[in-house]
């Protein structure tokens, strides 16, 4: 009669301590409130708590999640245990359900959500789908080179718990991320907002007082915006500010600073740069627009802008208003030169004054 009770306390204890591993993970997981560290912390947590030697993520590339893959990507420790996949190949091999997929053989059907260090080394797998506002984001997978490591007969509940527990601090690290990030940047466009970009031009200003080195502001204003509202309505205009957001940042470096000011006007803060360097860049920015129409409402609906850059050094005692100020108002001038005629697609820009040789011998 003992011998017969032996084995179901065995499995007690298993099942405490495999318990008490989980809540270790859970307890380290939950507190942790930006995307990095909690990718992080969970990946290391689980390799070194359950001695997985292969733990990684598998984003869906058009999920919110998925949306985070650049920045992730930029972190190398990382990056080693991303991998992307299409959201119906996704759906193919796991399906859409919460249920945690065993595997310990055919494993090529899941080629796709292996990272490139333990392609061909495993022969056992665990995916863990993850959910994210009600929908699937990709998957915690664990792997193994034991077969016996993980199986289709095994019970997957305390996989499918860790499963929950993950997608719920997805969640609440998405809510705060979003209040983090809508602190600094313009909820539209996802550029800098006008708060933050007047605290990096202080310290831009500071860093060029200090060491010397060249600085220069572009501000920018949207041709017949308000037209594009009244033609198009006002979801039209929405998207137009997005596509001009985009163009913005595929052609700044990303030492470049790019804000939206206020409406259809924005500011580049371009650190190491002089008058010249500006202007070079703001021809590659109109030529980009001129070839990238927004296509809305069966239309393509052109990036029309003017500009108005200004250089620190052109005036004695510059300072961030005086930049912005004579940017502004340089502005105005190339918008004052333009042709007043509907639908032009012309792009001017007024040209910047030289900067004063205040130290010029007679």
């Amino acid at each position: 009669m003992v011998q017969d009770l032996r084995l179901p306390l065995q499995l007690l204890e298993e099942y405490e301590t495999l318990s008490a591993k989980f809540f270790r993970v859970e307890s380290r997981i939950l507190s942790i409130l930006n995307f990095k560290d909690l990718f992080n912390v969970l990946l290391t947590e689980i390799e070194s708590v359950f001695d997985v030697p292969y733990v990684w993520l598998t984003l869906i590339e058009d999920s919110e999640a998925g949306r985070l893959l650049p920045l992730l990507e930029t972190e190398q420790d990382l990056a080693l245990r991303l991998s992307r996949i299409d959201r119906q190949r996704f759906a193919k091999v796991v399906g859409t359900d919460p249920i945690p997929v065993l595997a310990d053989r055919d494993l090529g059907a899941f080629a796709e959500f292996f990272p490139e260090h333990s392609k061909g080394r495993l022969a056992s797998l665990a995916v863990v789908p993850l959910f994210l506002g009600g929908g699937v984001i990709g998957s915690l997978n664990l792997g193994d080179e034991n077969p016996r490591r993980y199986t289709p007969d095994m019970d997957p509940v305390f996989l499918k718990h860790l499963g929950v527990k993950v997608s719920l601090c997805l969640s609440n690290v998405t809510a705060h991320e979003k209040l983090s990030f809508m602190a600094y940047h313009d909820s539209l466009t996802g550029l800098l907002n006008r708060r933050v970009m007047k605290k990096v031009l202080q310290r831009e200003c500071s860093r060029c007082r200090r060491y010397g080195h060249p600085l220069s502001v572009v501000f920018i204003d949207l041709d017949d915006f308000k037209k594009v509202n009244d033609t198009y309505g006002h979801e039209t205009g929405d998207a137009l500010l997005r596509h001009w957001a985009q163009i913005l940042n595929a052609c700044t470096r990303t030492s470049d600073v790019a804000a939206r000011f206020a409406g259809d006007e924005f500011v580049l803060i371009l650190p190491e740069s002089d008058s010249s360097s500006a202007e070079r860049l703001m021809e590659r920015v109109m030529a980009a627009a001129r070839s990238q129409p927004l296509e809305a409402s069966s239309a393509k609906i052109p990036v029309s802008l003017s500009f108005g850059i200004s250089s620190m050094g052109e005036e004695a005692q510059d300072t961030p208003e005086s930049l912005l100020k004579r940017a502004d108002g340089r502005l105005y001038e190339a918008k004052k030169q333009k042709p007043h005629r509907a639908g032009r697609t012309a792009v001017r820009v007024f040209p910047f004054a030289p900067a004063p040789e205040t130290n010029k011998k007679p």
